[in-house]
C-alpha cells in the first residue's frame, strides 16, 4: 500500500474539479477515461489504492488534535511558524485557516475516490468484489467521520461523484443523518471484510467494528457502541503487547495491537509545494526535537512543533512506564549525551511526542518529509478504553467497564481501579489522556465528553467545531 500508482491521483482529482463530460471531451480518442474504466478486477483493485492514497494526509489530525487540546502547544522555530497551527493552538483561527481548509479538501478527495468506485460498483460481476466495496466503504466512512469530528455538518454525496454545478450548491446535511448513513454502510460493510488481511494496513473486520463503536460513542448512543466494540475484543484477533514501547516501534508496525493503521514510506515523493504528494508522515518529521550537533541516533532532527505540555507530563505518575515512552525529555537525554546539541524552538517546554520522533532512516527526497512512522489509527488499547467507557456511561455495567480499564493500566503496571459510577467515568477518561497521550485524540475526546476548561483560549459555544474553509 505505500507504493501507490500516481496515475490514481490524476484520474481522480479530474473527478472532483471538472465534471466527467469536460474530461471525456478533451481526451484523445482511445484514451483511457473515467467512463469506460472499472472493466477488470485489476482496475477496480488499482482504484482502491487510489483511496487508501488519501490516508496519508490524515498526518493533520496527529498534530491538530494534540495542538488544539490542552497536551500539547504549537511550537515550531516562531509565533509564525506554520501560522494556521499557531492559530489553532491558540484559538484564533477563522474560516480563512488553510490548514482547516487542507483537512476539507482532502477528506472529500478521498470521499470522491471511494465514490467513483461506488457509483461502478456493479460494473463487472468477478470474485472478490464484495470485499473491494466494503473496503472501499469502510475508507470513506473514515474519512467522513474525520470531517464530522472537525466540522459538524458537512455535505453528504451518497454513492456518486458530484458535477462541477452540484459542488457549488449542495448543502451542509445535519451530522445526525451523516451518522445514519455511516451506520448504515459500515454495517453493510462488515460482513464483507476479514479479520485478516495479507497486506498491512488495508482495512479489516475488526477497524470496521471498531470505527463502527466510535461512531456510536460520539452519539452516546452506549448500549450499540458496546455490542460493536465487544465484537472486536471477542474476536481473539487483538492484544495489547507486553513491552509498551515496542508499540510505536519503527520496526513493529502493523503489529497484535494495531487495529488499523496507516502506512507510510520513506522513499518517494514530497515537497513542501504539495504535501498531499507525500508517501511519508509529515508529522513526525515536524514533531521532532531541532538537534543541530552530536551523535543524537538513534533519533533524527525535526521542526520541534507538536510539544507537549508540561500538564500533561505532571499528569502521569513519576515511576509510570507510559510517560517516558510518551514523552521525550530532552534534557534527560543530553545529560547521558553530552555531546548532543539542540536548537531550542517556540514555546519550549523540552518535551517531544517520543511515540512518533523521528528516527534515523533513509528517507527520500525531502527527510522531513518522508518519515515511513506508520500511524497506529485505531489501537486495541483505545478500543478497551471505548468499550469501558460505553459500559459505564450507559450503565450497562460497571464491573466490565473496570475489566476492560484496568487491562490497559495492567499493562502499564499500574493496579486495578475500583471505582464506580461518575467516578469512574472520569478515571477512564483520564486513562484515555494518558494511554493515548500523543495520537491525536484528545482535542476531540473533550470536545466530546465537555472537558474542555483546560483549553487555553477555549469558548464554550464556538470552538467545539472548527469552521467551514469560507472558500467552500
Amino acid at each position: 500500500m505505500k507504493n501507490l500508482p500516481y496515475i490514481f491521483a490524476a484520474i481522480f482529482s479530474i473527478s472532483v474539479i471538472i465534471s466527467c463530460d469536460d474530461y471525456v471531451d478533451e481526451l484523445p480518442e482511445g484514451q483511457q477515461n473515467s467512463e469506460n474504466y472499472f472493466n477488470t478486477p485489476d482496475e477496480y483493485n488499482a482504484a482502491l489504492i487510489g483511496v487508501y492514497d488519501l490516508m496519508g494526509t490524515t498526518y493533520l489530525n496527529q498534530i491538530l488534535g494534540e495542538i488544539a487540546s490542552d497536551n500539547a502547544l504549537c511550537g515550531g522555530e516562531n509565533s509564525t511558524d506554520v501560522l494556521a497551527w499557531q492559530q489553532i493552538d491558540d484559538m484564533t483561527h477563522t474560516p480563512d485557516n488553510d490548514q482547516l481548509r487542507r483537512i476539507f479538501q482532502l477528506m472529500y478527495a478521498g470521499i470522491a475516490r471511494a465514490n467513483y468506485i461506488m457509483e461502478f460498483r456493479d460494473k463487472i460481476d468477478f470474485d472478490g468484489k464484495d470485499q473491494i466495496i466494503a473496503e472501499t466503504q469502510f475508507l470513506r466512512s473514515y474519512y467522513y467521520f474525520e470531517l464530522i469530528k472537525y466540522f459538524g455538518d458537512v455535505p453528504y454525496a451518497g454513492d456518486r461523484r458530484l458535477t462541477l454545478e452540484e459542488t457549488q450548491s449542495i448543502e451542509r446535511t445535519p451530522k445526525a443523518e451523516v451518522y445514519a448513513q455511516l451506520e448504515i454502510t459500515l454495517n453493510e460493510a462488515i460482513p464483507n471484510l476479514p479479520w485478516q488481511q495479507t497486506q498491512g494496513g488495508r482495512a479489516t473486520k475488526g477497524a470496521a467494528l471498531a470505527l463502527l463503536g466510535k461512531i456510536y460513542l460520539y452519539q452516546e448512543k452506549f448500549a450499540d457502541a458496546a455490542n460493536a466494540l465487544d465484537q472486536v475484543i471477542q474476536s481473539g484477533q487483538y492484544q495489547l503487547l507486553n513491552n509498551y514501547p515496542q508499540i510505536f516501534d519503527i520496526n513493529n508496525e502493523n503489529n497484535a495491537e494495531s487495529v488499523f493503521e496507516v502506512q507510510y514510506f520513506g522513499n518517494e515523493g514530497a515537497g513542501f509545494e504539495c504535501f498531499q504528494c507525500a508517501e511519508g508522515n509529515i508529522a513526525v518529521g515536524f514533531g521532532g526535537p531541532r538537534f543541530n550537533g552530536g551523535d543524537f541516533s538513534p533519533f533524527a532532527s525535526g521542526y520541534a512543533f507538536n510539544i507537549p505540555t508540561q500538564d500533561l507530563y505532571n499528569a502521569f505518575g513519576e515511576d509510570e512506564l507510559r510517560r517516558d515512552n510518551s514523552i521525550f525529555d530532552i534534557e534527560a537525554f543530553v545529560q547521558e549525551n553530552p555531546d548532543v546539541t539542540y536548537t531550542e524552538g517556540y514555546e519550549h517546554t523540552g518535551y517531544f511526542n517520543r511515540k512518533y520522533i523521528p528516527y534515523n532512516v533513509t528517507r527520500l527526497p525531502d527527510v522531513n518529509l518522508t518519515h515511513p512512522n506508520n500511524y497506529r489509527a485505531i489501537r486495541y488499547a483505545d478500543v478497551l478504553l471505548m468499550a469501558a467507557e460505553a459500559y459505564n456511561r450507559g450503565g450497562l455495567g460497571d464491573a466490565t467497564a473496570q475489566n476492560y480499564v484496568n487491562q490497559v493500566r495492567n499493562r502499564a503496571e499500574l493496579g486495578n481501579l475500583t471505582s464506580t459510577g461518575q467516578t469512574l467515568t472520569q478515571d477512564i477518561w483520564r486513562e484515555r489522556r494518558l494511554e493515548l497521550a500523543g495520537e491525536g485524540h484528545r482535542f476531540f475526546d473533550q470536545v466530546r465528553t465537555g472537558q474542555t476548561s483546560t483549553i487555553p483560549g477555549f469558548v464554550n459555544g464556538k470552538h467545539e467545531l472548527f469552521p467551514i474553509p469560507l472558500i467552500e
